[in-house]
């Protein structure tokens, strides 16, 4: 595949991250501009919901903005970056879940019964001609959240992301086994999950 000039800016930017380390704020807004895309698309597809994409994405720079001088080798920039929007990610979905809890039980003690409430699938109507990959795009992030935390995270930063596993091992402080064992049953899951809906690779010209 064919380096854009992201993949090369991101490759040669241990220059940036020096100077971003020694607190040159014009430094540290390129190394955002270089990372934000990929690092709003990891939280996109972690929570599947623009909001709380943007949010976690946010104040994972703030973060990086915060903690740039403790970064010892500028070679791990990249999992160091990653291991914050991951954190970023859990903390917002703990506060989502509390939110929804405390809504909840407000709701409950306003009307006295048992109530829920309903997931927005946050569907636009599309051309007929992109219908297709809609769907497919809305199917598989409906696979990752069936997946347990801990392979949906995996199988974003390999399958999604690109990451190595040892880049994957050191943002989620596991082995390199236990990545390799994530990625396995994550997509042997998503396979099942597919397959329980008589969707294959054939049909939708996808192969996971």
């Amino acid at each position: 595949m064919a380096e854009t000039l992201l993949d090369i800016a991101m490759m040669h930017s241990d220059a940036l991250i020096a100077r971003a380390r020694e607190g040159d704020k014009n430094a540290q807004g390129k190394l955002v501009q270089l990372w934000y895309k990929r690092i709003y698309n990891f939280c996109y597809k972690f929570f599947y919901d623009h909001d709380q994409a943007m949010e976690a994405s946010q104040k994972a720079f703030i973060s990086m903005h915060r903690h740039m001088a403790s970064l010892q080798d500028a070679g791990r920039f990249k999992s160091w970056l990653y291991t914050i929007a991951i954190n970023s990610c859990r903390e917002e979905a703990r506060k989502q879940k509390s939110q929804r809890l405390l809504s909840l039980n407000e709701m409950q003690a306003a009307r006295g019964r048992d109530t829920g409430w309903e997931q927005s699938t946050h569907r636009h109507d599309n051309p007929e001609r992109q219908l297709r990959q809609a769907e497919l795009s809305d199917l598989l992030h409906q696979c990752l959240h069936e997946l347990s935390a801990e392979q949906r995270e995996v199988v974003i930063m390999k399958e999604y992301e690109g990451l190595k596993f040892r880049e994957i091992a050191e943002v989620l402080n596991i082995s390199e086994n236990t990545a390799k064992s994530r990625l396995y049953y994550g997509l042997e899951t998503m396979k099942g999950i597919l397959e329980r809906r008589n969707i294959t690779k054939e049909s939708i010209g996808y192969e996971l």
